[in-house]
């Protein structure tokens, strides 16, 4: 009874003076792996060193296939799942060994020793030993068998700067651990006894040798079948050491940012590097136009896994900024925000495909936009506004939005630079004149193949995404009508000389040119990718013959050519909530009592306007048809009706301009006695509450012009209240103000009256 309770005490006093050494020696367990990069299939595609220049790969558990544990155990430790970390036997044998051959013969460490080795190397003594053994115990208090198998064959040495069975895996094998042969295996489990001696590539004979020693020991012990053991016998090995994948270098980069040992990708490498080959080779042809980068991201619309990324033409061209990652740059976009702005105007109830809008010279507030060939087109439907990439439709629709809401749902999609600089964008942001990547963009295209839902692209597969997960942008009708316009071909931003299309699937894309022709983007979809495409310089060089019709778009439709040669994937549906109707063709609203002509349109039932057509209106004029009357002096006789088109000022404006001849509504009754009060002139330039600065060297003037209604013929100029001059109301007029604040005021025919202010300053020019 007396030794059994000196017995508990002794164990009670060990347990606690461990726990107490555990407590205040820790067990040095933190190990820096290199990262890894892997494809969607786990095979390693890229890796970087760890900050002592190590390759030291994590071996994951389920990458220890029981071929590998049980050679490494039957080779190093037999009795491993038995012992507490250190074997007493084994022990007790080497001891006896080495006092009586008077040197050290035989080597009792285990697993978890050699691991405690590892993660704390020390000098080969008595009493390091010791350390270790409690460092193995230490390591068995703290992690299971198998994690201990796993840190062995994550720090095991394989000569020069190679550890872990991984790294040797990859650079001796170009394969991960799990794949490895019977044959393979034992041949590296040699190495780290004798690293110096046994160099895979070098020494391969000695290492046969060694390891077929090794595999007839494990034939005799029985641990293989005959067969195996003669499989593995007659395997030759002409390992050599090789490089480390260096694939995908900007995503690789690009992820490692975000820490990890091992980062899981969803690159489809197949994919990857065709794609790559047909940026280098389209590369190469754009350098003979000083046009020298591309970048391309690719994204699975069922998953939305990023399933390419190629963030340059060639990461190791150090002339033309290689390593820049064109996907993640912040350039300007150009038109490519265009289709988001219709659909939500679609969603708003602003506009339907055939709804019309007017395409003349406009000004909002000192901002004129113009389209990119320098012309007006007059009036326009949103479909053709947006088929033809016209800026003035397009700044219109964004008024009538609203800049806010449009930034919102941009935000939404995870455009970081435009939500960092919301306060600051104005309408210019619809032409481009905003911050955005080529992963944002292509990420927001796939929202017109997930039926208006946004999901962020997924670059790794640990971003898990389930369904209903997604953020609603667009209505599934508002993206259908915007399908239906982005894929039609009778574009004029179809590529000039593009004939390889006949086996081409059916996709929707949109073109883009940043100003000063510095970018050039071409992004398409169809139901299964989505491929954005970014063409330019690094250098930000603008060059004349760069545009996403004739530079990036041919990329485009190359990729798909090859991702989805000849597919015949159903194209997007009409969903429940798109419905068809007759409109006007003047006005794409529901046609009134006297329109003419209709067409069929989409609209969606209870958002699209239900505001009958009014285009036409029914005026009283005099029987010669030379002037008209209002209800005020209108006749009791002697006078007939007619109907006449409504034409707003601008487009009196653009017809005048251009000699374009259309019916007018005769001038007003000059006997009338009412007081006009609505329908003032609008002074279009200057512009109200502006600052202009002009050269005391070399004055200019300043030009009058104005809007006005269609029944007026003549306006009167005043400068600060004094009469300067008369005219015709399209004749444009020149004066030159005096410094200081002036006031400008123009008066119609009909006695309506505008005024303006504006600031003038003489400078050194």
């Amino acid at each position: 009874m007396k030794y059994g309770k000196r017995l508990l005490i002794t164990i009670v006093a060990s347990v606690i003076t461990f726990l107490l050494l555990n407590w205040v020696f820790p067990l040095p367990d933190k190990i820096e792996y290199s990262t890894i990069i892997t494809d969607s299939k786990g095979e390693v595609i890229h890796a970087f060193l760890t900050n002592d220049q190590k390759w030291r790969m994590k071996t994951e558990l389920e990458e220890i296939s029981p071929l590998l544990r049980k050679t490494i155990i039957e080779k190093e430790d037999r009795y491993f799942y038995s012992h507490p970390g250190i074997n007493a036997l084994a022990i007790t044998r080497a001891f006896a060994k080495n006092i009586f051959r008077l040197k050290r013969t035989s080597g009792a460490s285990t697993i978890t020793m050699q691991v405690a080795r590892a993660l704390e190397p020390k000098s080969r003594t008595y009493f390091n030993k010791f350390i270790e053994m409690f460092r193995a115990l230490q390591l068995e208090y703290r992690y299971n068998k198998n994690e201990i198998l796993q840190l062995y064959l994550n720090l095991v040495p394989y000569g020069g700067n190679i550890e872990g069975v991984k790294s040797a895996s990859i650079l001796y094998f170009k394969k991960n651990p799990d794949h490895l042969s019977l044959a393979e295996i034992t041949a590296l489990s040699i190495i780290p006894n004798r690293p110096s001696s046994l160099v895979m590539g070098k020494h391969n004979d000695r290492i046969v040798a060694e390891r077929n020693r090794w595999l007839q020991k494990f034939a005799k012990d029985k641990v293989f079948t005959q067969k195996e053991i003669a499989d593995a016998l007659s395997e030759p090995l002409t390992a050599t050491r090789g490089t480390v994948p260096q694939l995908i270098p900007h995503l690789a980069w690009k992820l490692k940012q975000q820490g990890g040992d091992i980062i899981k990708t969803n690159i489809e490498l197949n994919t990857q590097l065709k794609t790559e080959k047909l940026v280098a080779d389209y590369s190469r042809i754009l350098t003979l136009k000083n046009i020298r980068n591309a970048a391309v991201v690719i994204i699975d619309n069922k998953t939305h896994n990023v399933i390419t990324y190629v963030g340059s033409a060639n990461f190791t061209d150090t002339i033309d900024g290689g390593q820049v990652n064109g996907a993640k740059a912040i350039r300007q976009p150009g038109s490519t925000l265009k289709p988001l702005l219709y659909g939500l105007c679609i969603d708003a109830g602003l506009m339907t495909p055939k709804a019309v809008i007017t395409d003349v010279a406009v000004n909002f507030g000192g901002y004129a936009p113009e389209n990119y060939d320098k012309q007006f087109n007059g009036y326009v439907t949103m479909e053709y506004a947006l088929e033809h990439s016209l800026n003035i439709p397009a700044v219109k629709g964004l008024q009538m939005l609203g800049k806010d809401p449009f930034i919102q749902k941009l935000g939404e999609c995870d455009f970081q630079q435009i939500k960092k600089d919301q306060r600051k964008l104005g309408l210019s942001l619809i032409l481009g004149g905003c911050g955005a990547t080529l992963e944002e963009l292509t990420g927001l295209y796939s929202v017109f193949a997930n039926n208006g839902q946004y999901l962020p692209p997924r670059y790794t597969q640990d971003s898990f995404q389930q369904a209903g997960q997604g953020i609603k942008i667009l209505s599934p009708a508002a993206t259908f009508m915007i399908n239906d316009i982005l894929s039609k071909v009778n574009r004029p931003d179809f590529p000039l000389n593009w004939g390889s299309t006949e086996h081409m699937p059916r996709i929707a894309w949109k073109t883009g040119t940043s100003y000063g022709r510095r970018d050039a983007w071409s992004i398409g979809y169809n139901r299964k990718y989505t491929v954005g495409i970014w063409t330019g310089n690094f250098s930000a060089l603008g060059i004349p013959e760069l545009s996403g019709a004739n530079i990036a778009t041919p990329l485009l439709f190359k990729i798909f050519n090859t991702i989805d040669y000849d597919s015949d994937e159903q194209w997007f549906t009409q969903p429940k909530d798109c419905d068809i109707r007759m409109v006007c063709s003047e006005t794409g609203l529901p046609p009134g009592e006297h329109c003419p002509n209709t067409v069929t349109d989409y609209f969606i039932p209870l958002v699209s306007t239900s505001q009958l057509c009014n285009n036409l209106q029914e005026i009283a004029i005099s029987a010669n048809e030379k002037i008209s009357y209002c209800k005020t002096c209108q006749p009791a006789e002697g006078y007939k009706k007619k109907w006449y088109r409504v034409v707003s000022p601008e487009m009196q404006r653009y017809y005048e301009e251009r000699h374009i001849v259309y019916e007018k509504i005769p001038p007003h009754n000059p006997d009338c006695e009412r007081v006009f009060k609505d329908g003032g002139p609008a002074i279009t330039s200057p512009r109200n509450g502006s600052e202009y600065f002009i050269s005391k060297k070399h004055p200019e003037p300043l030009q009058l012009s104005c809007n006005v209604g269609n029944d007026v013929h003549k306006v009167y100029w005043y400068i600060n209240n004094q009469f300067y001059k008369s005219g015709e109301v399209h004749n444009r007029q020149f004066f030159m103000p005096e410094e200081g604040p002036v006031k400008i005021s123009c008066t119609d025919d009909k006695g309506r009256n505008r005024d303006i202010w504006i600031r003038v300053k003489f400078v050194d020019l």
